[in-house]
């Protein structure tokens, strides 16, 4: 399954009970595994400062999430021929998505419970832009050279007419600083490689004898030189259009050849020296992104149910695996077993019957229990 949901519910006696029969229910049925998650006692403020902050976070939650599937995404473009070690590389402080969330510790360090609420939220949204920033840089940097290098690639899988010949080339093929002589390079289809050999001489009066030669060959047919005067260039490319025969235009370059292969070599080393630190940097920061997601969540989920439950605050909140085949049948018993939390039949918000100030639940599904979501298919495959 790819989505968790937490929710969250009075810890009151009746509550506690239905915490306890949920459990049952749901593993007994397989519907889904459960495990405590674990919100420690944040500071609450007021009730204008929770209300505020509702519509702030439920945006950060949003850029939060977005960030994560780009580094994610990224990661396995990146990655090409090793995709199949993708999920080594999404870890989150050290283990994989479903650990940390079965584990979940609010990390103190990072998002001191002393600070007001509104100040977490902007260390949290500072960090997740600053990440976004960096990774915009850094992925502009490596996919200009990803481009170029694959530029020059398809180049080379090109057809005769079309594809570099730096790595196929020879100064001995040309006649070159001449002042009568010039060498043509022509594209001669399979099937005519007897006629060429029979007639090239003979396409204008001034083609040295047997001066042809194949340089490269495809599954179309070949390349091959051919050495004639200068003043007759013209004539020859006209006979040989006649006879199927393509003269490619080329001017033999011998500093350009040579920067050409400098250029793919360079750009080759480039990408294989960045490649490493990238990779090590999407590591790192897909963890401290998916780390401060799952804070956003979590103040969520505390301010919603403060909000819900009233003060002081006193609710407990689960994280919930559905079995994908059991998500329905989770949500009605969920439904069942909370329905004394709210007087409102649970639905969608359509349905119900009050509005809670400040939940902002106008944009998604309401029930008697506070719940929110966690998409973590992180990758569209192509």
């Amino acid at each position: 399954m790819t989505e968790f949901w937490i929710i969250s519910a009075p810890g009151d006696q009746p509550s506690q009970q239905a915490w306890e029969r949920m459990n049952v229910v749901t593993t007994k049925a397989n519907l889904s595994t459960n495990f405590k998650f674990a919100i420690p006692s944040l500071k609450v403020g007021t009730l204008d400062a929770l209300v505020s902050l509702t519509d702030e976070l439920g945006k950060l939650d949003l850029f939060a999430e977005s960030v994560v599937k780009k580094i994610a995404q990224y990661t396995e473009d990146m990655m090409e021929d090793t995709k199949e070690k993708l999920q080594e590389n999404l870890l989150v402080n050290g283990v994989d998505i479903v650990a940390y969330l079965s584990q979940f510790q609010w990390d103190m360090a990072k998002y001191p419970v002393k600070q007001p609420l509104k100040n977490l939220a902007e260390v949290l949204a500072k960090q997740l832009s600053q990440i976004e920033t960096d990774m915009k840089s850094r992925a502009v940097t490596y996919n200009n050279l990803k481009s170029n290098l694959q530029n020059i690639e398809r180049k080379n899988a090109g057809n005769l007419l079309t594809r570099t010949l730096t790595d196929v080339l020879n100064k001995d093929d040309f006649v070159l600083n001449s002042e009568y002589l010039t060498t043509l390079l022509v594209v001669v289809p399979k099937t005519s490689y007897a006629q060429w050999q029979k007639t090239y001489e003979s396409l204008a009066d001034m083609v040295v004898p047997r001066s042809t030669k194949m340089i490269l060959e495809d599954s179309e047919g070949g390349l091959f030189t051919v050495t004639l005067f200068q003043k007759v260039v013209e004539e020859f490319k006209a006979k040989a259009r006649e006879n199927r025969f393509t003269v490619r235009e080329f001017c033999y370059n011998e500093n350009e050849l040579k920067a050409e292969k400098e250029e793919v070599t360079r750009l080759a080393a480039d990408k294989k020296q960045q490649y490493g630190p990238l990779l090590r940097w999407l590591k790192v920061n897909f963890s401290e992104t998916f780390i401060a997601w799952i804070h956003v969540k979590a103040l969520r989920v505390f301010i919603e149910s403060v909000l819900r439950y009233g003060l002081p605050v006193n609710f407990q909140a689960m994280l919930l695996q559905p079995n994908k085949k059991s998500v329905k049948r989770l949500r009605d018993t969920l439904n069942a077993l909370f329905k004394h939390l709210d007087g409102a039949s649970a639905g969608t918000v359509t349905d119900a019957a009050v509005e809670i100030p400040g939940l902002n639940v106008a944009s998604h599904d309401y029930y008697p229990y506070v719940y929110f979501k966690i998409d973590v298919s992180l990758v569209e495959r192509k």
